[in-house]
């Protein structure tokens, strides 16, 4: 068993993924807390995974002398964004890697410190609704990810979002240049003394090692959404619509954020923001619920999660009909919030025979606020239900000194 500890949800479930390739089994936590928690109740765990930025009453880093003190058979990898950690910072015996992370070397790691894993994983395939055999399945998913693979080799495929990315952080490299340059010229203009231009440039680092960290996680993000999509797309046009429509809406998000700068943005915003590209022609999504501020890590997660529903009910749910409707709704009681989000309106609806991308993002949800997450797929339509903490979406990210 390897524990998985990552606050942020997309990284954790490409984190669980690279666990399931290595060939172990992962068990996931969101914060050190729910980490120790989850070590104090079993003793199966034989390597600890975690980032070192991390929510809670403990970094990842103090996380890791807590276990190896405590556990000291258990291996430990960290990994961050942002912080460097030393040979002497880090418990004996211990790996560091930088996001985003090198995945070969990852699973090659894993497998060095724990042997090689037994986990297998067998994805079953669906033909004319039979179901093909392990082997038969195995054999059709290594076949079409070969041809994938050489497609996008032979295509040399570069997605639209990939190029407005990399724009986008050549012209803040640019900005950030010139706003050095202007800054420190308006700093001698004025006369400013050495010591408050000291305190000045002192500012003007923090500023740039919370982009660089920020910029980071978002490439990190990104290689997760590509990989994952991947892993699940049946051909290279879908994986390339589900690859821009999930840096979409995370794009959407960052700009709801940076109009707050990055404060509590609005739960209602959130919601209608992640919704109106979808709801072409007006009135097929109706939105009811008091307006709630909301911390940036939930705005992310919600707004990637409700993605996943909109792409669904345009493909198969409620949004794929003329008459189709999406009811989404929510209410506080007391310390917590329920919101459930209803189709009606579209075709018969069935459970996949799947586990997808979208459905796991869902589940993770609820994991990623300390609550509950239901799927119903009735006959009438696919309802989603989310219950969680008030506080879980308020709380904002702790950084503490090693952060």
């Amino acid at each position: 068993m390897v524990l998985v500890v990552e606050d942020e949800m997309v990284l954790r479930m490409r984190a669980v993924d690279i666990v399931e390739d290595a060939g172990f089994i992962p068990v996931e936590a969101v914060s050190a807390d729910e980490a120790i928690t989850i070590l104090e109740s079993r003793s199966d765990i034989s390597l600890l995974l975690t980032d070192i930025q991390m929510p809670g009453s403990m970094d990842g880093l103090q996380l890791a002398h807590a276990v190896h003190t405590r556990w000291p058979a258990i291996k430990i990898i960290l990994v961050s964004g942002q912080v460097v950690v030393s040979e002497a910072d880090k418990p004996a015996q211990s790996r560091y890697f930088g996001k985003p992370l090198e995945i070969k070397q990852i699973i090659a790691e894993l497998q060095h410190m724990i042997g090689v894993g037994a986990l297998k994983i067998f994805p079953v395939a669906v033909l004319d609704s039979e179901p093909l055999s392990r082997r038969d399945a195995l054999a059709a998913e290594d076949a079409s990810l070969r041809h994938l693979l050489a497609q996008a080799r032979a295509d040399k495929l570069r997605l639209p979002a990939q190029d407005a990315l990399m724009a986008e952080n050549d012209s803040l490299r640019l900005s950030l240049e010139q706003a050095g340059i202007n800054a420190n010229n308006l700093l001698v203009q004025a006369g400013i003394e050495a010591e408050e231009r000291e305190a000045a440039e002192k500012l003007q680092q923090l500023i740039h090692g919370e982009l660089h960290h920020r910029i980071k996680n978002t490439l990190a993000t990104v290689g997760a959404i590509a990989s994952q999509s991947l892993r699940t797309a049946s051909s290279l046009e879908e994986c390339q619509h589900a690859i821009e429509g999930r840096l979409a809406a995370l794009g959407r998000a960052h700009d709801m954020l940076m109009r707050v700068s990055w404060a509590n943005a609005s739960l209602s915003e959130t919601v209608r923001s992640a919704t109106e590209p979808y709801d072409r022609q007006g009135g097929a999504v109706s939105i009811e619920g008091p307006d709630v501020a909301i911390a940036s890590g939930a705005v992310i997660a919600l707004a990637m999660t409700l993605n996943e529903l909109c792409t669904n009910a345009t493909k198969f749910g409620a949004l794929s009909a003329p008459g189709g409707r999406v009811q989404i709704s929510w209410a506080v009681d007391g310390e917590r919030l329920r919101m459930t989000w209803t189709e009606r309106g579209g075709p018969a609806v069935k459970e996949p025979s799947r586990r997808s991308f979208g459905t796991r993002m869902m589940r993770s949800l609820g994991q990623q606020l300390n609550g509950k997450v239901q799927l119903a797929y009735e006959h009438a339509g696919f309802a989603y239900t989310l219950d969680v903490p008030l506080a879980a979406l308020t709380a904002k990210p702790a950084r503490t000194a090693a952060s």
